[in-house]
């Protein structure tokens, strides 16, 4: 038991001096390829073995025939041992270059393709959290370019929007100073009606600017979808009257929510708004709220006539406004990129689709607890 225990020291004396050099070679090459790395593990394995089998033989006082018949097997062993780290190490290192390339052409814009091959299996998950990344990054890019085409589309159209009422504004305040307005009561009220005009419109800016940034801060409480839908057709009934337009809404349930109300109220008022816009004096909008599992489901349903299926998806676009039938006069296209705003603002989601006779928005909101 002793002798055993004695050669077992000596080849962990022999095997731990070979490991500490190993060591300080590893972290003078931490820099370098895998190849160097897999280079340096290798052979200071086989000179651990060698040490320890050296030193043991030592210890037992072999005879030189013996000792240089281990010494040789060793050494061989050790050559195959390298000769099989290198290959490994080329086949690794030729992988990661070819994993480098093709994250190259994804970062400069193009579109990730993995190499071909077989690969180790850390290789094989970093492939595909490139092929992940590069994917997303695709998206983020059509949704930036998308986005980038709505904000020009936006500039022009509120540049426009703009333009015709100040222009009306500077004539009539021309028209009063130079006292040749036949009807300077008339020139006032028109006066206020075009300033409201833009101030809804700035108003408007100013929100959707807040979403955009994030910065759009909700006080959410406990509201019942009955209320909330009373208020807003309360609120819309003038403008309904002034259209002729009937509003409906008998199927709507006492819901629970936890919403903004005062945002919440907005997107309700955008929706009757544009759907008394589009319906025809005689016809109805109708107001429906329904639980469904753990949502609830608010619907304005129109008789705009509905939308065309290539128009569907851009309806919640800032800026658009959708054919000239859907176009009302003194519409900027942000009544509705507002309402996705704050619905996804409260974690739930907007959607449109034609139905007989017009389209219906529904609006669809996580129920309170409880």
């Amino acid at each position: 038991m002793k002798d055993v225990l004695l050669i077992a020291l000596c080849a962990l004396a022999g095997a731990a001096c070979a490991g500490l050099a190993g060591a300080v070679v590893l972290r003078l090459v931490r820099h370098r390829s895998v190849a160097v790395s897999l280079t340096v593990v290798a052979t200071v394995t086989v000179t651990a073995m060698l040490a320890g089998t050296l030193s043991v033989a030592r210890a037992m006082f072999l005879s030189a025939h013996d000792l240089w018949v281990v010494t040789v097997v060793v050494a061989m062993a050790a050559l195959v041992s390298l000769a099989v780290a290198l290959l490994l190490g080329r086949w690794v290192v030729a992988r990661s270059h070819a994993l480098t390339k093709a994250a190259r052409d994804f970062g400069d814009g193009g579109r990730f393709s993995a190499p071909g091959g077989t690969a180790t299996a850390e290789l094989a998950a970093l492939t595909i959290e490139l092929a992940s990344t590069s994917a997303k990054l695709d998206k983020s890019r059509r949704r930036e370019r998308a986005l980038e085409a709505s904000r020009r589309e936006l500039v022009a159209w509120i540049s426009h929007d703009l333009r015709t009422p100040l222009a009306g504004l500077r004539a009539m305040a021309e028209a009063l100073e130079d006292g040749v307005a036949t009807d300077p009561a008339r020139y006032h009220r028109q006066i206020r009606t075009e300033v409201e005009r833009l101030t809804t419109m700035v108003t408007d800016l100013f929100e959707l600017s807040r979403i955009h940034a994030g910065a759009l801060t909700l006080a959410p409480s406990r509201l019942s979808v009955y209320d909330l839908v009373g208020d807003a057709l309360g609120g819309a009934d003038p403008l309904a009257r002034e259209h002729g337009v009937r509003l409906s809404g008998e199927a709507v349930q006492a819901v629970p929510v936890e919403v903004d109300g005062k945002e919440m109220t907005r997107v309700l008022a955008n929706l009757l708004v544009n759907a008394i816009r589009h319906t025809p004096p005689d016809g109805e909008v109708a107001v429906a709220a329904e639980r469904r599992e753990d949502t609830v489901v608010l619907s304005v349903t129109d008789g705009c006539g509905g939308i065309r299926d290539e128009d569907l998806p851009r309806v919640f676009d800032t800026g658009w406004r959708g054919t000239e039938a859907r176009t009302p006069p003194a519409g900027a296209g942000l009544g509705l990129a507002i309402v996705k705003g704050i619905v996804e603002a409260h974690a739930g989601s907007a959607e449109v689709r034609n139905v007989p006779g017009g389209c219906r928005f529904e609006v669809t909101l996580p129920a309170a607890a409880g």
